[in-house]
């Protein structure tokens, strides 16, 4: 198999200048440069930059995809709109990494597993992660999860002795791109689902016009002009986050408690491989006691069914035996397949009747007529008549 390569970046907050363009362009020839976009595919060769710093200076989101099972997903958020200080509880080092740039924040999901040959292009991933930076601007820390999740279960750096970080709410119903990402990051859907068993509340979901209504009328009459100034000066794209940002920090106090876990006991890496581990057993067990019960229920019926034909057989056994002696005298192989199987059916009557010594007695009478019919004689020592 040849190599392949996928690099896709996107800029989400601003399109990239003319001269953002020409720096890209000499970076690489042959990939597809738009304003807000650089994707190339690599048979040979490799990208001639390093994926962060063009993350640091020109995009807000980034995939890669090997065929030899290295994937990386990465986001730059803007460092006013997001916790770093809360986030850095969920770094790996390896499986997530989370540093400041400028006035950025960024993060690397990695998945690195040679052993995984079902590889996939790369694609198609980036629409379905690239939604988790609005939701973690908005607060939903569960992605974050997710990647300390994926470095615990290929022990990348994370000790087996090291505390969980806080369950972000939510995380027993995740949403389409958390899914992706589990998905994208490999990680194990019996880890996931003994990490959730501590999920207390809802994830994230946005604030509500009537919470709005109420924290913006409570608002004195100076921040009320500073949001309207905000808004009108701000030529970014940031101006609506920045005010959402300002109504869940006064909201942080009741908050907080749920969103980063206080007051419930944080597991360890240990505890939570080894109840996913438990788990994936009790399941293996579970479906290999569902499928015996199926096949011994499946038996059933059909020795109920053999036992009726049998029962139906009975008082047929001379015209059967003479339409086996008129299949054999065909030497056709089909027909001796055929006289196989009817013989088969009179040793299970006789078998049933407990006639088996008159049976013995007429199979080599049959032997003894038709020994020159080798391939007939193969047929039944096969058949162990």
């Amino acid at each position: 198999m040849s190599e392949y390569q996928y690099y896709e970046f996107q800029a989400i907050d601003r399109a990239l200048s003319k001269r953002q363009l020409g720096e890209l362009r000499s970076i690489s020839t042959r990939a597809d440069i738009t304003a807000t976009s650089f994707v190339n595919v690599y048979n040979w060769g490799d990208l001639k930059a390093d994926p962060r710093r063009m993350m640091e200076k020109y995009f807000d989101a980034f995939v890669y995809v090997a065929n030899w099972g290295s994937r990386r997903f990465m986001l730059r958020l803007p460092g006013r709109l997001f916790d770093l200080s809360l986030a850095a509880k969920y770094g790996t080092k390896e499986s997530l990494e989370i540093w400041r740039k400028g006035e950025h924040v960024l993060l690397s999901f990695d998945s690195d597993d040679e052993a995984d040959e079902d590889w996939y292009s790369g694609e198609g991933w980036l629409a379905s992660l690239i939604y988790l930076r609005s939701d973690l601007l908005a607060g939903d820390l569960r992605s974050l999860y997710l990647g300390w999740l994926a470095g615990i279960q290929f022990g990348w750096n994370v000790g087996k002795n090291a505390k969980e970080p806080p369950v972000p709410p939510g995380l027993s119903n995740l949403n389409g791109p958390l899914e992706a990402l589990a998905g994208f990051l490999r990680i194990d859907a019996d880890l996931i689902r003994v990490a959730a068993e501590h999920d207390k509340g809802k994830a994230p979901s946005g604030s509500s016009q009537k919470d709005l209504k109420a924290w913006i009328n409570s608002l004195p009459i100076r921040q009320k002009n500073d949001l309207l100034l905000h808004l009108a000066e701000d030529e970014g794209p940031h101006a609506r986050m920045e005010i959402l940002r300002r109504f869940r920090e006064a909201h942080a106090e009741a908050n907080r408690a749920e969103a980063s876990g206080e007051g419930i006991r944080r597991r360890t890496a240990a505890q939570l491989l080894a109840a996913a581990k438990a788990r994936d057993e009790q399941r293996r067990r579970r479906e290999a006691e569902r499928i015996a019960k199926e096949e011994t229920r499946l038996a059933k019926k059909e020795a109920a069914a053999r036992a009726k034909f049998l029962d139906d057989l009975a008082g047929q056994e001379e015209r059967t035996w003479n339409r086996v002696d008129t299949l054999i005298d065909t030497t056709s192989q089909m027909e001796y397949d055929r006289a196989v199987r009817l013989l088969i059916d009179l040793r299970d009557l006789a078998d049933r009747q407990e006639r088996s010594h008159e049976f013995h007695t007429r199979i080599q009478e049959l032997r003894q007529q038709h020994r020159r019919k080798s391939s007939m004689m193969r047929r039944l020592a096969e058949a162990g008549l």
